[in-house]
């Protein structure tokens, strides 16, 4: 049996147990991680028992839990920090003090590469397609690896719900909008990784999401 090219370890981190993602290419054993949203030094621990080197830092969106330790990793690790989107630039902006309103602690930072939709971030041999999903925050983004069936979705959405739209710039039009358009098109079969809880796949969320499966969505008209 083949080796999968990608593989990931998952790490919940804070009190607020945001999935912090390890991914890495099996071939060249380099690594991103995705949203180190604090523990920095439990996180530098799963990196060095995965064995791997890593080569960036990606951000789904800039809420502090999920980049408040963006900027202590990359100074440790001596990588640089890509993405969310630039509507995002207010969130990051403010982390240190959004990042204290939760109790939690960040350093500021200004990402090395604002991500767009069609961009392209590589891990190793590994290439994922990154789209702009906003909603939950206007600069959001996921990643996805086509030949894996793998998308790291952030806040977008989860098994069972969807990500909040009651923060500063939120919309829960353009949040369902966002997976209707841009997560259902990559495949049921495709599975993901999200930013709070269990993993799933798009086609069980369809099948079952009380907030955006397809019965519920042909119910509003």
């Amino acid at each position: 049996m083949d080796q999968l090219p990608l593989r990931a370890a998952i790490l919940p981190v804070t009190a607020l147990q945001q999935n912090c993602t390890l991914l890495w290419c099996t071939a060249t054993m380099r690594a991103a991680v995705v949203d180190p949203g604090g523990d920095v030094p439990r996180i530098q621990e799963l990196v060095a028992r995965a064995g791997v080197t890593v080569e960036r830092i990606l951000l789904t969106h800039g809420h502090a839990d999920h980049a408040g330790g963006a900027a202590e990793l990359a100074a440790a690790l001596g990588v640089p920090i890509e993405g969310p989107q630039e509507e995002d630039r207010f969130l990051v902006a403010d982390i240190v003090d959004q990042a204290a309103r939760f109790g939690l602690h960040a350093r500021p930072f200004e990402p090395a590469r604002w991500l767009e939709e069609g961009d392209r971030v590589t891990v190793g041999d590994l290439t994922l397609d990154v789209y702009h999903t906003p909603g939950h925050t206007p600069g959001h983004v996921v990643f996805h690896h086509a030949a894996s069936r793998f998308a790291q979705v952030g806040d977008v959405l989860f098994q069972g719900s969807v990500g909040r739209t009651d923060f500063p710039r939120s919309d829960h039009d353009a949040l369902i909008r966002s997976v209707v358009t841009r997560l259902w098109p990559l495949g049921d079969d495709t599975a993901f990784i999200c930013g709070h809880g269990p993993t799933s796949t798009f086609g069980h969320e369809r099948r079952t999401n009380p907030f955006v499966g397809d019965a519920v969505l042909a119910g509003r008209g």
